[in-house]
């Protein structure tokens, strides 16, 4: 494999040849490892720079123009990389290990929380109102026609049931905290 050059390795690795891919990147891994290094990033975040620029090559071999280029391709590649490592790096904010533990409860906890208020406020309406809510919810397909005759009312008084319902669900959820 030596002897081929890089325009010929790429088409090989293109075609799915691990032999030539392999080749590509024993050319340039120390290449690639040196670029995050030079922007002094620790080596776990080099390591995740230099497989995210692998990855891009992967993902581009057949967009590469010019194979005898691939050097200064992976050099842009892996500087940008490391670039958006050390933006984001400064958005981290570290959390000291022994810090007490947050009471508050986690965004599931609420979710789950909130759930359950609105089933019990919407197991307080009336018969016509859950049906009605109901096959809103888990029936949209049904036509307002098809809805009005599964509960029994008139099709022109449907809109103004259902939105009376909706209102009582609504105060009954905001009277027990649920709602904001």
């Amino acid at each position: 494999m030596q002897e081929r050059d890089t325009t010929e390795l790429l088409l090989l690795a293109r075609r799915g040849d691990t032999a030539a891919w392999h080749e590509i990147v024993r050319r340039y891994a120390r290449l690639v490892w040196a670029v995050p290094r030079s922007h002094r990033l620790d080596p776990q975040d080099a390591a995740d720079v230099c497989q995210a620029t692998w990855l891009a090559l992967a993902e581009n071999l057949a967009r590469i123009r010019r194979p005898e280029r691939l050097g200064a391709w992976l050099v842009t590649t892996t500087r940008r990389e490391a670039l958006t490592v050390l933006r984001l790096r400064g958005r981290e904010v570290p959390l000291d290990a022994w810090e007490a533990a947050d009471t508050a409860p986690t965004p599931e906890e609420e979710a789950l929380a909130r759930d359950a208020g609105l089933w019990r406020a919407y197991a307080t309406l009336t018969d016509r109102c859950r049906e009605i809510l109901r096959l809103a919810a888990f029936a949209p397909e049904l036509s307002f026609s098809q809805v009005a005759e599964a509960v029994g009312i008139p099709v022109n008084s449907l809109g103004a049931t259902r939105g009376r319902c909706l209102a009582v669900l609504r105060r009954r959820l905001a009277g027990s905290g649920v709602a904001r």
